[in-house]
């Protein structure tokens, strides 16, 4: 799971099979499952970003469910930069852009969900191809979490390994009593075209946290 990839190596992009990608997401997982994926979610987790390009995803927020744990979890988390939803406004224009980290040679992700109050939350945080699992997400003030990455039922599923604390050299594991429990974000195509995100948190104490559902498409210019 370890294995990184430079980004200029040659791998199916999203114009012809001639076109340098990117084959760092490919690169951890078995080709088998790789395969097994829909041609649209290959072509977009294999689009070259380099040279500081950007791709803009577009669409609505469908599905946005808090337990009273779960909101008390994500108003704790603004301490952080606020990574998980403050509201459970549904219905609402979402937008996500992700431009590659020239300093780390990952990619920054950005997400801005509208409410039906004040102005829209923004959403930050950093995916590197670094660490135990070869992927990891950075979300601010040192607290990230090492991610695996797998094929299920045509889906692309990122799971939480271990959440950790990062001060420079300085690396601590955090124990599961002080983490928000199992983490899974799934990336599903849809026959119109769009995509599915979908972000679960389970405790293993208090049950399902935050469950949230949103539709994407590439925006073009």
């Amino acid at each position: 799971m370890a294995l990184q990839v430079a980004a200029h190596a040659p791998l199916l992009s999203p114009g012809s099979e001639g076109e340098l990608g990117d084959l760092r997401f490919r690169a951890l997982m078995r080709e088998a499952d790789w395969a097994s994926l829909p041609l649209a979610i290959r072509r977009r987790f294999s689009k070259r970003l380099a040279g500081g390009n950007t791709v803009v995803f577009v669409g609505e927020m469908l599905e946005n469910e808090m337990s009273r744990a779960g909101w008390l979890l994500a108003q704790a988390a603004r301490l952080i930069g606020g990574p998980l939803p403050l509201v459970r406004d549904v219905r609402f224009p979402s937008v996500v852009t992700v431009t590659e980290d020239i300093a780390t040679q990952g990619q920054h992700w950005t997400r801005l969900y509208a409410r039906r109050n004040g102005f829209p939350q923004i959403v930050h945080s950093s995916k590197r191809f670094a660490g135990p699992t070869g992927l990891e997400e950075y979300v601010g003030y040192g607290v990230g979490m090492a991610l695996t990455i797998h094929a299920e039922a045509g889906s692309l599923v990122f799971r939480s390994a271990h959440y950790f604390l990062q001060l420079g050299r300085f690396r601590l594991r955090l124990p599961t009593w002080l983490t928000p429990g199992a983490l899974t974000v799934t990336h599903a195509e849809r026959p119109d075209g769009r995509f599915l995100f979908r972000l679960d948190i389970i405790h293993p104490r208090f049950g399902t946290l935050i469950r949230q559902t949103a539709a994407f498409e590439e925006a073009h210019t």
